[in-house]
């Protein structure tokens, strides 16, 4: 059987991501009518974490605990990793012990590289380029609460990040419009933007994005290892601050989203965050579901 990995959303085809949503809904509304469902004991997920994390590392640590399973959490002096094995053998090690791994680094190409010498699935967990799994839940959240994403304006407003790119490759997967919106020197890649095609349209005016969009969604200014930038990132950002006049281009029953940890007063006021049209906090609850239907689609045999 060949191993599938979750690297980014391109690496699923549309239907799957789909089914993976309503999946994700499914297990949900299954937990929250008390209904047991352990798929995967004796199934051991191994997390790498050379990055801090609150929302990644519990929802994969509680999905496995769940489901049956176990999960081994591997911080950076923890492994040999730290002292310089090859990232190659770490995976051809880890692949004859444990069933499933999760990777949350910075280097993109670490990933990469632990994946194509990897015999079991590899799940980003994070990277400098792209946050996959948030996007899981993001999709999932608004389907629960508005029904379809196709065919929706969505309004990216702040740094051209990880988190950017994820929702630039989403806009493809799912088939909606993404309006994105930064300061022209922080803008996502190039090369993401142009294989996007016309899904995607960049502004210079955070207005001009959020107008009539069904769901505004920001990010921190200055994310983990860009500390010694958050003057000068604070500077650049100030404008694009969503605060509720902002918010108010938008259509009246749009949904304001956030990945988390956010700082308020800085890429959002804390009217927005803590408001009526704010479900960050559905959104990271719905990582748990979200990474459970992913969990069993890459471990589970499929029908």
């Amino acid at each position: 059987m060949t191993v599938r990995h979750f690297l980014t959303l391109m690496d699923l085809g549309r239907d799957e991501l789909r089914a993976l949503i309503y999946r994700g809904i499914e297990i949900k509304q299954a937990m929250q009518a008390g209904k047991v469902y352990q798929p995967l004991r004796s199934r051991t997920l191994a997390m790498i974490f050379d990055k801090s994390s609150t929302r990644t590392r519990i929802s994969f640590e509680v999905a496995m605990t769940q489901f049956g399973g176990n999960a081994i959490f591997l911080s950076p002096g923890s492994t040999q990793l730290g002292r310089g094995e090859p990232v190659e053998d770490t995976a051809r090690v880890m692949s004859r012990m444990v069933d499933a791994v999760v990777i949350r680094t910075s280097s993109h190409s670490m990933v990469e590289t632990f994946a194509a010498h990897s015999e079991i699935p590899v799940i980003n967990g994070l990277t400098d380029r792209f946050h996959p799994c948030q996007l899981l839940a993001d999709v999932q959240t608004y389907v629960e609460l508005r029904g379809n994403i196709d065919g929706r304006r969505v309004a990216w407003v702040g740094d051209g990040n990880n988190m950017c790119h994820s929702w630039i490759n989403a806009a493809r997967q799912f088939q909606f419009e993404l309006s994105i919106a930064t300061p022209h020197q922080y803008r996502p890649d190039t090369t993401l933007m142009d294989m996007a095609g016309d899904v995607v349209t960049l502004h210079d005016d955070p207005e001009a994005a959020v107008r009539d969009a069904d769901i505004v969604v920001t990010d921190t200014w200055a994310s983990m290892g860009q500390e010694s930038e958050k003057e000068r990132r604070s500077a650049a950002f100030r404008p694009f601050r969503v605060n509720q006049r902002l918010m108010q281009q938008a259509k009246p029953d749009a949904l304001f989203m956030h990945c988390l940890p956010a700082y308020r007063d800085h890429e959002v006021t804390a009217e927005v965050i803590d408001g009526p049209q704010s479900v960050v906090w559905a959104q990271a609850e719905n990582r748990l579901h979200a990474q459970k239907a992913l969990l069993e689609f890459l471990l589970l045999p499929q029908k």
